[in-house]
């Protein structure tokens, strides 16, 4: 009878364990994983280090105007208005609308995928989460419904996701980039951070449990070197914004990396001084248009040394095939992951794709490059309707994956397969 019972006993226990065992491996299979930190390294899911090798959609969910081809004509605001002035208000809507649907499409990313990258930064817009004037849309912006269909793709493609904010409410940088008004207001006011702080605490809560996003990168490029009477108290304020940014995304995630740019175009990493006041933190930095040698990213290097945290490159290129092949491996080789910057152009080598500039595009760069001072100006600069419509139309249709040109040189530069 004891015998029958310890048995009893035992086989009950093992059921129990079993079950328990059966709920925890459920439980794991389905909890997301996320990228985690482990010193200066990332470390994927399955404990791995995770280096970062990817391309920037830039141009996508923020125009900016050198990637059409225009000069003075440069921010998003600003191209808006010269389309709205050539060809109307509602035709220019329509513009937008399948630009958004064309530019970057399900092919995009698998393509990306197929070369090696694992990797994708996005820059938006942060009017893509407000009900300002935005692409053709005043109300109901569809900012997660864009980037959801990307987190999509890219999970189907297995590519991780970074999140950038290229352009934050009153401007963070004071320059084209940032399609500000021409000063980084953001750093002097409290509206306009109470927005930036809002939108980011947003977009947290909406993507808290989606793994495919690798982390928030919260400001890009912050603080041009213009404003020198102003750029200490414009620098003090950027760390204190930063955390405060950051408490208000863990109040709704716990889960993933903030990844935080120094000042002046990401390059100033001296205005931190508390380096470590998240445990999910990183840095990026952005450099273009230098030397390849050791001491032209020593900085970067010797600051990821003392915080012993990591840092990516989370821009770079825009240069010819020998200094992209030359650049990567320098970052490869100082353990610093890179972002190159962008995927598609228009008739330019300077990037993965190349898209073909269409005809009497040259009209419509005439238009963005002529005075248009008083309505009087307008009137006399404007081209010919059909001709610049067909032109934008033509741009639409240039810029689908299927009809853009594979700078095969420059992927290979960057080590990867064309």
């Amino acid at each position: 009878m004891i015998q029958k019972i310890s048995f009893l006993l035992l086989t009950c226990s093992i059921f129990i364990f079993q079950g328990c065992q059966s709920k925890t491996q459920r439980e794991t299979a389905i909890t997301p994983q996320f990228i985690k930190i482990d010193g200066q390294n990332l470390v994927a899911p399955k404990g791995e280090k995770f280096f970062i090798r990817g391309i920037n959609l830039g141009n996508w969910l923020n125009p900016e105007g050198y990637m059409f081809g225009f000069k003075r004509t440069s921010s998003t605001r600003l191209i808006d208005q010269a389309f709205r002035e050539m060809v109307g208000p509602d035709f220019t809507n329509q513009f937008w609308k399948q630009f958004k649907d064309n530019y970057i499409t399900r092919d995009d990313i698998r393509y990306i995928r197929k070369t090696g990258m694992n990797t994708i930064r996005i820059p938006f817009h942060y009017k893509l989460f407000t009900d300002e004037d935005f692409q053709g849309l005043s109300v109901n912006q569809d900012g997660f419904q864009r980037i959801d269909s990307l987190v999509n793709w890219c999970r189907e493609s297995k590519i991780y996701l970074i999140l950038d904010m290229h352009d934050a409410p009153g401007g963070q940088t004071g320059d084209n980039i940032d399609d500000s008004y021409g000063y980084p207001w953001l750093m002097t006011s409290a509206e306009s951070q109470e927005q930036f702080i809002g939108i980011w605490k947003k977009i947290a809560a909406h993507y808290k449990d989606e793994p495919v996003i690798l982390g928030y990168d919260l400001l890009n490029e912050p603080i041009a070197h213009y404003f020198a009477d102003d750029l200490k108290k414009l620098n003090a304020a950027l760390e204190p914004l930063y955390k405060r940014a950051v408490a208000a995304i863990r109040e709704v995630d716990q889960n993933h990396i903030v990844l935080l740019g120094g000042a002046q175009w990401n390059s100033n990493f001296k205005v931190f001084t508390d380096s470590k006041f998240d445990n999910k933190m990183m840095y990026t930095c952005h450099r273009y248009w230098c030397d390849t040698l050791q001491a032209n990213i020593q900085d970067f290097v010797s600051f990821r040394d003392s915080v012993n945290l990591p840092i990516y490159m989370g821009e770079t290129g825009e240069n010819t095939d020998q200094w992209v092949a030359a650049w990567t491996r320098l970052m490869e080789k100082n353990n610093i992951g890179w972002t190159f910057w962008p995927f598609k152009k228009m008739a330019s080598p300077r990037g993965v794709m190349a898209i073909t500039q269409p005809e009497n595009w040259d009209k419509i760069i005439a238009f963005t490059e002529s005075p248009r001072n008083s309505f009087d100006e307008i009137r006399k600069a404007r081209p010919d309707q059909e001709l610049v419509k067909t032109a934008m139309l033509q741009m639409i249709e240039n810029c689908k994956f299927r009809n853009c040109k594979m700078n095969e040189g420059y992927i290979r530069a960057i080590g990867l397969k064309p």
